[in-house]
């Protein structure tokens, strides 16, 4: 089943960050999050006490209910009494949702920190054994029949919680009795949480040793060396990359064997039949829409990646690029730092000019320190936006150092933070997005900022290296991240038959990458071992798909915005505003799009296809 109270972790695509002391006076002052709105501090009063009522709460609600569901739902005005009991349960997650949330922001601000990696750790033992006393009421509604359901949803308030109670009963034919259930549940705090949290402290204490660096380097501050102009570095930091790798190559492959069989364990009970169903089934999406994606995304591959890097090393005067070579800037791109005040101020009115309300929204994040920007020892890599609960607000992360790709994952991310604002008002149990169609503000918000640039740009140059970085960045969310999809697939489908040594990771991890990247692309020595550090293989199985769908799904629904932009914004916004509250079918229906037909696909893949069109005629 679905876990009751969980802190999403970081699994936005990290590929940069580094050292921002040299840039502090060019890139200005940052903001720095304040988490008071969530609680003022780990041992707060407020803290406390919501941890005692949400204890004390709990058991009565188990006290109440448990058992006596089907007896109620039976009852006169059964329906009522139904949608009382959501709504109280709606109410302790909310109360959950908001501690974890805190625990979970500040470890990462800092999971370098040892008494705050043991809050966030006690706070997960703490809240695991708080839901335990709920965690029969989803399982209970479950067996209530269709019949039942459909009578008690004649009353007004269950009818509004019917989105909910439609997606909690996909999940009924892969449920379990109850104790089998609450083992499951009990054990996740000693299992899946526990090697992620191995592979967090591994990932974050590795040190890479790049030449010409006085001291050696974290993953990310190496990992940036690969978008630097100077070839000899970006040769220096992979080969840096590479070997911490294969040092510590075992931990990551015995991390990946033991999710990979404790996914299998857990599927097998339930029943699901692909090693990705439980993913489609969280994410409220068709098999068969996923394989179309992937489909069509493989197909394109000659199209799209293996064109664009086969005429990217033309630009950089040679028929091959290696690995290390592959996100190298072109000549022509503007190494100018982007200071912060800039990047707001670049988002913002991108925003505005698409729909001064999105403008508003994104403005209070920078108003109210709902940001935490700079780069700092311990602070966790990438960016994401978690959206905490709805009484309260989301919170932004960055690594922010000033390049063009931090501009548009300011933007990305704010799309996120805009969601999940209109999203609220769904409440607990609603507002939260399937991911297939959580990444559709972000990368719209990308798409509006790209957008603005390329028409204030004139110069051939500078156009040319912008249309680069954007059909790159297109080509790491939609190709790169199917070819992760791939990978795991393989991965998980093997592990079925035995443990994978880390020389089979690494020949599934080259062979999927040749597949993709196509003959420019040539991956060196070192490369094999380049799987280790994606987190979301480890975070969330086949979460990666959801960044080609959202891709996408976005390059289809900015086609519709071009094509009539009259009453495109309303309709936008009451796509965000619905949440979790509704199929993507529903959703995009609105706007003539439907990602069960395969031209779906191809239509925002063609969108991909056109700017590299555009670059070959530069």
């Amino acid at each position: 089943m679905r876990e009751l109270s969980a802190f999403p972790e970081a699994v936005f695509d990290t590929t940069v960050e580094k050292s921002a002391d040299d840039d502090a006076d060019v890139l200005g002052k940052m903001p720095e999050w304040n988490l008071d709105d969530l609680y003022p501090g780990m041992t707060c009063d407020a803290l406390v006490s919501d941890f005692d009522k949400c204890s004390q709460e709990a058991q009565k609600f188990q006290d109440r209910y448990k058992g006596k569901l089907e007896e109620l739902i039976k009852s006169a005005d059964g329906g009522s009494h139904i949608a009382t009991a959501i709504k109280e349960f709606e109410a302790l997650q909310e109360m959950l949702g908001r501690i974890i949330s805190y625990a979970g922001l500040l470890h990462a601000g800092d999971n370098a920190n040892t008494e705050i990696s043991k809050f966030y750790s006690d706070v997960r033992d703490r809240l695991t054994d708080i839901s335990t006393d709920f965690l029969f009421f989803t399982l209970e509604l479950n067996r209530i029949g269709d019949a039942d359901i459909t009578a008690a949803l004649k009353n007004a308030d269950l009818k509004y919680y019917e989105p909910w109670l439609v997606e909690l009963r996909k999940l009924r034919p892969y449920q379990l009795d109850d104790e089998i259930e609450r083992l499951f549940h009990e054990k996740g705090v000693t299992g899946r949480a526990s090697w992620s949290r191995l592979f967090n402290e591994t990932i974050n204490d590795l040190k890479f040793e790049v030449e010409g660096e006085k001291d050696p380097l974290s993953i990310e501050r190496t990992l940036n060396i690969l978008l630097e102009s100077d070839g000899v570095r970006r040769k220096s930091a992979s080969d840096a990359l590479a070997k911490t790798f294969k040092e510590h190559v075992r931990v990551f492959a015995l991390v990946t064997n033991t999710l990979a069989k404790d996914k299998e364990i857990s599927d097998k009970w339930r029943g699901y039949e692909d090693v990705a169903d439980s993913r489609h089934l969280a994410n409220s999406v068709e098999r068969s829409v996923v394989d179309a994606l992937e489909t069509a995304v493989r197909e394109a591959y000659p199209r799209i990646s293996h064109r664009y890097y086969s005429m990217k090393a033309k630009w950089m005067g040679t028929d091959t690029l290696m690995h290390w070579d592959r996100n190298a800037p072109l000549p022509e791109r503007d190494d100018r730092k982007v200071g912060w005040d800039e990047a707001k101020k670049t988002v913002l009115e991108a925003y505005n000019g698409f729909a001064p309300e999105m403008s508003e929204i994104a403005s209070r994040f920078f108003d109210n320190n709902w940001i935490d920007a700079p780069v700092r020892p311990g602070k966790s890599p990438g960016a994401f936006s978690h959206g905490t609960v709805p009484s309260v607000h989301p919170y932004v992360l960055l690594n922010y150092q000033g390049s063009p790709r931090d501009v548009m994952t300011l933007a990305h991310e704010l799309g996120h933070g805009v969601h999940q604002v209109l999203a609220a008002k769904q409440g607990a149990l609603m507002a939260s997005t399937p991911l297939t169609l959580a990444e559709t503000a972000s990368v719209f918000g990308e798409m509006l900022t790209f957008r603005s640039l390329l028409a204030n740009t004139r110069e051939p140059a500078m156009r040319k290296a912008l249309l680069a970085q954007k059909a790159e960045d297109m080509i790491n969310t939609v190709v790169r991240q199917i070819a992760f999809y791939s990978f795991e697939r393989k991965v998980h489908m093997e592990r079925r038959s035995g443990e994978l040594t880390p020389e089979r990771l690494g020949e599934i991890w080259l062979e999927i990458q040749a597949e993709s990247l196509g003959p420019a692309i040539k991956c060196g020595e070192g490369y094999e071992a380049f799987w280790c550090y994606i987190p979301h293989f480890i975070h969330a199985p086949f979460y990666v798909y959801a960044y080609a769908f959202g891709d996408c799904l976005v390059n289809s629904l900015y086609a519709v915005y071009e094509e009539s932009p009259d009453g495109f914004v309303e309709k936008y916004f009451d796509m965000l505003k619905a949440g979790g509250s509704k199929h993507h079918s529903e959703l995009l229906k609105p706007f003539g799009l439907d990602a069960a037909d395969p031209e779906f696909w191809h239509k925002g893949l063609g969108v991909v296809e056109r700017l590299i069109d555009e670059l070959e005629t530069l």
